[in-house]
């Protein structure tokens, strides 16, 4: 069958009795920070990890996008097109506050709620179509709530459509304050007004596979066969890129961790000293800790890297014969790789004060329960001596307790959080992180 356009319809694989919605908050740091401090409301504000010029911009606010102003931009750049622009410094206890109020509202009208970041969560609406006869309207009634909770300044766009790729798709449509609706019926209408690098996952390598193949338009990737999907992007992502554009659902569910990650860019005062390097990655290792004490894991794979500020970086990864759950153990192997790469280099210091940023990694997880230890293993009594540990600081505060390793330089310990990281955070299971919520 054709639609009016003349494409051929894919009728079988659409299901009309999903519905989803998306939610993103926009320039939300920006706007947390605007909400709380009146004095910054109506100006152009950039959030950074910390006070210099060559700090980079996490989040614009809307009036500094207006003048070019973009995420990734370090300050003295920012200025260059936006002089009045003002540097607020990472707040990250308020950005989480703010962030279970809004999850705890979207709970309200659904037990189906998926985070899918800081800024970000996805409500599946199927089971719900007999509650709500209209979705458009419930999503004006959860743009008020937000509003009555937070304040005027916490705005967010969302997209309805019947699975989590087109509703997302649809917070782009319109920004900020958006609201649109992908239905099967005006699908074509919205694409045909859109690039191909509009679509969320298609940068310019895509782009150019899909010119190759004759494909030009959103809309000539949707009304594609699978087959020409899959010689475009060469096997089964060709599958998934047709089933998204035709309303097949593949993404909405909650994964657990697979990976994770704490990085933080380095401020003159931070590069300052190998004790302050050092510190810092003891506190990235400790976040870590904390993350694998909390979901009751441990890991087998270590990654860290450090970028310079001249472009370049070193990268190490390390797989560990007995999985490991102590931030100074992991602290300890990520040294030693270090000492090994300088020794073999002629006593070349990795840390120094041409450091950018660096990162920890890990991955590879195994259950507590799965774990194996030997007779004669004392590693036993400080796996159960840490989670007792944790225990206190849920009950008294995360600040009730501290390893000796982390009093050298608390300054530089001060909390820092990305935008992907908030699984800690989900209450849904009870398995909120109270100290995440505190300051340090």
């Amino acid at each position: 069958m054709k639609n009016k356009k003349g494409y051929q319809s894919n009728a079988s694989a659409i299901k009309p009795s999903s519905i989803v919605m998306y939610i993103d908050m926009n320039s939300y740091f920006a706007s947390c920070e605007q909400q709380d401090r009146p004095e910054l409301r109506g100006r152009p504000i950039g959030v950074v990890p910390f006070d210099s010029p060559t700090a980079v911009i996490i989040a614009p606010s809307m009036e500094a996008k207006k003048f070019g102003v973009k995420t990734g931009m370090r300050m003295f750049e920012a200025k260059l097109v936006c002089p009045q622009i003002i540097g607020v410094s990472v707040r990250p206890v308020l950005y989480r506050q703010y962030h279970i109020v809004i999850m705890d509202i979207l709970r309200s009208y659904s037990d189906d709620v998926i985070p899918r970041s800081i800024d970000e969560a996805v409500m599946n609406m199927s089971s719900y179509r007999l509650v709500y006869k209209d979705f458009p309207a419930l999503a004006r009634q959860i743009k008020a709530d937000i509003k009555t909770k937070l304040g005027e300044f916490v705005k967010c766009s969302i997209g309805i459509a019947p699975n989590s790729f087109l509703a997302k798709l649809a917070t782009e449509l319109q920004k900020p304050d958006g609201l649109v609706e992908i239905t099967p019926e005006n699908i074509d209408e919205h694409l045909a007004k859109l690039q191909l690098t509009d679509l969320p996952g298609i940068a310019k390598a895509n782009e150019k596979r899909l010119r190759m193949i004759g494909i030009n338009t959103p809309l000539e990737m949707r009304h594609a066969s699978e087959g020409l999907l899959r010689k475009a992007f060469g096997g089964v992502v060709g599958n998934f890129w047709h089933g998204k554009l035709n309303f097949v659902e593949s993404g909405l569910h909650s994964n657990p961790f697979r990976t994770m990650s704490a990085t933080r860019s380095l401020s003159r005062e931070m590069r300052s000293s190998k004790q302050s390097l050092d510190s810092m990655l003891i506190a990235l290792c400790t976040k870590l800790e904390q993350r694998l004490v909390k979901q009751e894991v441990f890991c087998k794979e270590v990654s860290f890297f450090i970028r310079y500020l001249d472009g370049t970086g070193w990268d190490t990864k390390i797989k560990l014969a007995n999985p490991a759950q102590d931030g100074l153990e992991l602290r300890n192997y990520i040294k030693e790789k270090m000492e090994i790469f300088e020794a073999e280099h002629g006593g070349k210091l990795l840390f120094n004060d041409r450091m950018r940023s660096m990162g920890v990694g890990i991955q590879n997880f195994v259950t507590d329960k799965a774990m194996q230890y030997s007779l004669f293993d004392n590693r036993i009594k400080h796996d159960v001596l840490r989670k007792a540990m944790y225990q206190l600081k849920d009950k008294y505060g995360k600040n009730s307790v501290r390893k000796a390793a982390e009093m050298f330089e608390p300054k530089i310990l001060r909390d820092a959080i990305g935008f992907g990281s908030v699984k800690d955070l989900d209450a849904s299971d009870g398995q909120l992180n109270q100290y995440m919520l505190e300051e340090d």
